[in-house]
């Protein structure tokens, strides 16, 4: 081989080899949650003989056809009423603030304790609106839910007790879905999230590791935000950037996993992959900024280690899609110079990442109480493929993240479950998928040739991985074409470019 060769198939092994290291991760998660399950979260020990005033605040932005069932919800909540706020903060550019404004009105009519909140300028969007509404908030506990979420009447009941403990800054609660069987993305996307909040959440929580603030569903303590430097904007995760920031500062969280909040998944591929962009670049962002002071502390060395895996998992993405790039010179390397030698590397590398998600996952559904593992192996190829088909959103993220580079905070649309309702929000607030559609198209252009290629030279043992990155470009590129051709007007908008801030 020439030098080009070598580094071809230097590369392309050397990358396998790191991403592996992110299956084995998935591996160590699984472990900590079942060596340490006598270390799971039960009820409070303790119950106030005065309950606490708890804030409940709504951050709201164009959710007009959601913010009626958010209201209900959170006015159906059982605590008393002199002990409670509610605030909505709204920095909407539609018709959803004179929406609010007349859903406020027959709220307070009602002798519900409703605050309404009108931001003009969206200065530091969802951040910038929790920190001027807890300027105006009169609660020592700040509850906090999306608009898409509808909890349970007792949540506050069920989660407040936890703060007896004054080293308490955080209570999470589990998310629930509305919409996990309307469709295949939906479901993978519950699996996804099934299992970030079992073996994710549950491993860290139960292994006294630092775990975030999900930014919805939870209930924070007052003081703890002040205390940790409250709301700051530099990031897109700004819950991730204040549980960091408060964990460091000696704040206990707490997971409570038998407490759900219903919510709804997004419904379409441009709305999934913005979500995921916004997730992906600002947890890169949040390790940029934290994780060298954290380096430099006194934690324990685990604590720093399972810090550093969480904050830069997303790197995983542009070093997937550099080494998809390298499937078809690497292969006709291999071919040209080694005869074929080698094939036996991809299989051991390809298990390892395939076999850990399926575990992972399937997993993750058992402990959730929807039956045994194997009744959900069938979904495992969709979230691989729809876990491919983030790579190119996901990989500008973090180098959009690594290079300093500011963008808008983009929210999720939200519909309901009423099905006319649900129309006429999806005409309205559906994202097109702008730049995703032609990149991810182009990508299945050129994994349709390395199929062929694979073929035609009988490289036999990668047609898996071929087929998988054909099957997660084709069907994410697809679906939002088909998406956008839907809504109707041109694919791309002038929303899609990025947006300093």
């Amino acid at each position: 081989m020439d030098s080009a060769e070598t580094l071809v198939l230097g590369s392309y092994f050397g990358l396998m080899a790191v991403l592996s290291l992110f299956g084995a991760h998935r591996y160590a998660l699984v472990c900590l949650y079942y060596r340490n399950r006598r270390n799971v979260q039960g009820r409070p020990e303790r119950r106030f003989e005065r309950l606490p005033t708890v804030t409940v605040q709504l951050p709201v932005y164009n959710e007009r056809f959601v913010v009626g069932q958010l209201l209900d919800a959170i006015c159906a909540l059982r605590y008393p009423r002199e002990l409670l706020q509610i605030q909505i903060l709204d920095d909407s550019t539609d018709e959803t603030a004179a929406v609010l404004e007349r859903l406020v009105g027959q709220k307070r009519a009602a002798g519900e304790p409703v605050q309404y909140v009108r931001r003009r300028i969206r200065k530091g969007f969802k951040a910038g609106a929790l920190q001027a509404g807890l300027g105006k908030a009169t609660g020592d506990l700040i509850a906090i839910f999306d608009a898409d979420f509808t909890p349970d009447p007792d949540f506050l009941e069920r989660l407040v007790h936890y703060f007896t403990d004054p080293a308490v800054g955080m209570v999470q609660a589990r998310w629930a879905f509305r919409n996990r069987g309307d469709s295949l993305l939906t479901r993978v996307q519950a699996m996804l999230l099934d299992g970030h909040f079992v073996f994710e959440h549950g491993a860290r929580a139960r292994s006294g590791l630092f775990f975030n603030f999900n930014g919805t569903a939870g209930i924070l303590r007052r003081s703890m935000i002040e205390d940790s430097g409250g709301w700051q904007h530099d990031t897109l995760t700004e819950d991730t950037d204040l549980s960091y920031r408060a964990q460091l500062r000696g704040w206990k969280f707490v997971y409570a996993p038998h407490v759900e909040a219903p919510s709804e998944l997004p419904t379409d591929m441009a709305s999934f992959q913005i979500q995921q962009y916004r997730w992906a670049k600002g947890l890169v962002q949040t390790g940029l900024k934290l994780l060298p002071g954290m380096f430099r502390s006194h934690l324990p060395a685990r604590v720093k280690r399972e810090a550093a895996f969480h904050l830069s998992a997303n790197i995983a993405y542009p070093l997937m899609l550099v080494m998809a790039l390298l499937i078809l010179p690497s292969m006709l390397t291999r071919h040209g110079s080694l005869e074929g030698r080698l094939l036996w590397l991809d299989l051991p590398a390809f298990l390892m990442t395939f076999c850990s998600l399926s575990s992972f996952y399937t997993l993750a559904q058992s402990e959730s109480g929807r039956g045994g593992a194997l009744r959900h192996v069938w979904l495992i190829p969709a979230v691989v493929a729809n876990g491919i088909g983030l790579a190119i959103s996901n990989s500008q993220a973090v180098l959009g993240a690594l290079l300093g580079i500011r963008s808008e905070f983009q929210r999720t649309a939200k519909y309901t479950a009423d099905g006319t309702v649900a129309a006429r929000a999806r005409r309205t607030y559906r994202p097109r998928g702008g730049w995703r559609v032609w990149a991810n198209l182009l990508a299945t252009g050129y994994f349709a040739a390395c199929l062929g290629t694979a073929v035609h030279i009988g490289h036999w043992l990668g047609l898996p991985v071929i087929l998988l990155f054909l099957a997660g470009f084709s069907y994410a590129g697809t679906k939002m074409l088909v998406e956008s051709r839907l809504r109707g007007g041109p694919v791309l908008q002038p929303a899609d470019r990025p947006t300093s801030t």
